[in-house]
């Protein structure tokens, strides 16, 4: 039972990683649905973290009331940076970069965002290059791999490749999005630079939401933190770019569906999801998953959306699960070259955290790790 209860608990973070993904596949096709209906997106943005707002204060009130007294200025501060790189201004320079460039374009950029967070991981000393060990070549492999599996993905095309036909299309009437113009080089430039921008917001987030962790481990709180000032921030930009005051109506209609998912999974689970993946293993753990997202719009577009497969994103998506496996192999390797001079279950429980945090979180080991377990019920 113990080495059965020692697998469970260690597969909890790369399985909890990957349903991050599933989810964020999820919020890509809410949004297209709620585009083809003619919403704005950036009032979507505003709305997606409201209701997630009304569903997160309550629960850290609840199971985590005493974290009240624990945020000062400098909490404040870190979760007004969460909320701009995560939330309103990350989300709006991607959704910029889609409107002067393409959504294959942008999907593209995003999935740089494992090498910028590896690049400031090093660089704020969460990470270590290693390069000499196997471990450190096994992360640099795995990221450059997987980086590569989504660009094969996104830009080779091949053959159309018929696993299944659903023939189910929720985009009954799909508005075609009008791309740049092919002489319009400025604004694709313009585009390229506000996606690569957008990577740079999301590698940020995870390392300031890493830090954020160190002194205030109260996972309920940090995403309601970052919630509310990412609806502020979300809503105030909505407000002063969009005139028409109809946008922001809902109705019983795919746009309050949309917001609902967007706001309840898309950031209140999955926000808190990806700040516990980052508070126990790192930033760069969080972010190299990312890839895998690409699969998953993929697989349900393809089922209802009536989307195409095609040979690039076989291939591609064998790429990112293999890049994935050595970034994987290579921290499991890193931890357990840690742990070897203490073998005890003590120690493996504070190495999941990254090494750099360690002390700064043992006052707070057995509340950071008490939220988790309230929080994960299939």
């Amino acid at each position: 039972m113990g080495r059965i209860g020692n697998l469970v608990h260690g597969l909890k973070p790369p399985l909890l990683m990957v349903l991050v993904q599933v989810i964020f596949a999820g919020l890509n096709v809410m949004y297209k649905l709620a585009a083809n209906d003619g919403m704005d997106l950036r009032i979507i943005i505003a709305y997606r973290f409201m209701f997630a707002t009304v569903i997160m204060v309550p629960l850290a009130l609840i199971l985590e009331r005493d974290s009240l007294g624990k945020i000062n200025r400098m909490v404040l501060f870190q979760a007004f940076l969460c909320g701009l790189f995560g939330g309103s201004l990350g989300q709006n320079l991607y959704l910029q970069s889609l409107v002067f460039t393409s959504a294959t374009f942008a999907s593209a950029m995003v999935n740089l965002a494992p090498a910028f967070t590896y690049i400031l991981s090093i660089c704020f000393k969460m990470e270590k290059l290693a390069i000499g060990t196997v471990a450190g070549k096994a992360k640099l492999l795995g990221t450059f791999v997987g980086i590569s599996g989504a660009m094969v993905f996104t830009f080779y095309k091949g053959i159309e490749i018929n696993i299944w036909s659903t023939h189910v299309n929720l985009l009954h009437h799909p508005h075609q999005a009008a791309g740049p113009s092919p002489h319009d080089t400025g604004k694709f430039i313009l585009g390229a630079f506000l996606g690569l921008l957008s990577c740079i917001c999301i590698a940020l987030w995870l390392i300031t939401q890493a830090k954020m962790s160190v002194k205030f481990p109260y996972l309920y709180s940090t995403t309601a933190l970052m919630c509310i000032m990412g609806s502020i921030q979300g809503s105030v930009f909505a407000l002063c770019t969009e005139k028409d005051w109809n946008q922001w109506k809902l109705g019983w209609n795919i746009r309050l569906l949309a917001v609902a998912f967007a706001g309840i999974m898309g950031s209140a689970l999955m926000v808190f999801l990806v700040s516990w993946g980052v508070h126990l293993r790192g930033p760069l753990y969080a972010s190299v998953f990312n890839p895998l997202g690409l699969v998953f719009v993929a697989i349900l577009g393809s089922l209802i959306l009536n989307e195409k497969l095609h040979l690039g994103s076989i291939i591609g998506g064998i790429l990112i699960v293999c890049g994935l496996y050595l970034v994987l192999w290579g921290k499991a390797k890193e931890m357990k070259q840690k742990t070897q001079l203490v073998p005890t279950p003590m120690a493996d429980k504070e190495l999941e955290a990254p090494a750099e945090f360690l002390d700064d979180q043992n006052e707070n080991k057995d509340k950071a790790e008490a939220v988790p377990q309230i929080s994960i019920h299939p």
